[in-house]
């Protein structure tokens, strides 16, 4: 695809990580961000949606306290506070500069995962562009207690990380382009850092298992890393969206981009085209409960789109409730789906393997046969 055709897009979701919003010496870097205020403001000038997800809350107030280090949640939450300021205020005085509104947005878990809430969010921000605003969405990690609370110990939550946030911001709000800048070039084909003859790699058709495995950790000072940057692109591109992920270091490279010059690592979208609700079930939840289903009922579920009868089910892991989006399993303990649930863990235990004709006998009531509906269930 070419790259003049390949950035067109009316609304944009741009990334920024922590490395690119420091300098060397790790003070916040304001000729950089002033450039991406620059070049944001021209995009939006231009007449483009834009959302940025952005980092460096932590790192500003580390800063600002003197800290080495942030060990310990509760410290490092304490920084988010001193730092999430600081870091709005840079943005609210740029974009002040150029007659545009800076609007914050601070998000938890709890904000994608329960669906009233994440269609309130939904509504909220394209209400905001639709006033010709600009978000700026962070993680709240001053209030998360997703690292803090022993009832999240098993649970597999809907991000952990500005990648994945960005991401599902971009997939659940139909994006048609996700910008990610960080402190690499894009994907290469080997790790530059151990392979000098390593090569970047321009175009990715698919992010496949392959691809993926091309991925590293964060670096320091982030959270993130390739493997998070892929595993964002993945979700992005499967529902029709593009990704670009690109250095943040070059000067003026939103400006680059959006001219089509070869910079970066792009990801072709894919056209699988799910429902809002179904990308919800699959991408935007906190995941407690799973449920263990045999050959059968995996066969039914991902070849012929059935809902998952009792009868299929071999195990239930975990309390969760009716209604809970659960994870799940084939027999060896690969995720390949989620679904709404239509009776709690308590339930399920007591029908795993039986007929939907004995439920009513067992339980004592029956609301449904199946398990989980086919229209509530979202093939991973």
């Amino acid at each position: 695809m070419d790259r003049k055709e390949f950035v067109k897009a009316k609304r944009i979701v741009i990334k920024l990580g922590t490395n690119i919003l420091r300098n060397d010496e790790g003070n916040v870097s304001l000729p950089r961000i002033y450039s991406f205020i620059e070049d944001i403001s021209s995009l939006v000038n231009a007449g483009k949606e834009v959302i940025l997800v952005t980092s460096g809350a932590v790192g500003l107030g580390k800063k600002r306290l003197g800290l080495e280090g942030t060990t310990g949640t509760a410290l490092k939450q304490a920084c988010a506070a001193i730092g999430q300021s600081k870091l709005m205020k840079i943005y609210e005085s740029g974009f002040d500069t150029y007659n545009l509104v800076a609007a914050q947005i601070l998000l938890t878990e709890d904000d994608f995962s329960l669906r009233k809430r994440y269609l309130s969010l939904r509504t909220t921000l394209n209400k905001l562009l639709e006033l010709g605003a600009i978000p700026i969405i962070n993680q709240n990690d001053t209030v998360s207690t997703i690292e803090v609370d022993e009832m999240y110990e098993h649970m597999q939550v809907c991000f952990s990380d500005n990648d994945k946030l960005s991401a599902l911001v971009a997939s659940e709000l139909d994006a048609d382009l996700l910008l990610i800048l960080s402190d690499v070039d894009g994907l290469y084909d080997k790790n530059p850092k151990e392979n000098p003859d390593a090569k970047i790699i321009n175009v990715v058709e698919e992010v496949s298992d392959e691809i993926l495995s091309l991925g590293t950790d964060a670096s320091a000072g982030g959270r993130g890393g390739m493997r998070t940057k892929l595993k964002a692109a993945r979700l992005v591109t499967r529902f029709g969206g593009k990704v670009l992920i690109a250095n943040g270091k070059i000067p003026f490279v939103i400006k680059k981009v959006f001219a089509g010059e070869n910079i970066g690592t792009m990801f072709l979208p894919q056209t699988e085209g799910l429902s809002d609700k179904k990308r919800w079930i699959g991408y935007a939840t906190n995941i407690i409960g799973k449920i263990t289903v045999n050959s059968g009922a995996k066969k039914a579920l991902v070849e012929k789109e059935k809902s998952l009868l009792p009868i299929g089910v071999t195990e239930i892991t975990n309390e969760f409730k009716k209604g809970d989006v659960v994870s799940i399993l084939d027999e060896d303990g690969n995720e390949f789906a989620r679904g709404i649930t239509n009776y709690d863990s308590e339930a399920c235990c007591k029908v795993i393997g039986c007929h939907s004709d004995d439920i009513i006998k067992i339980l004592g009531f029956k609301t449904y046969d199946a398990i989980i509906t086919r229209d509530n269930i979202t093939i991973l």
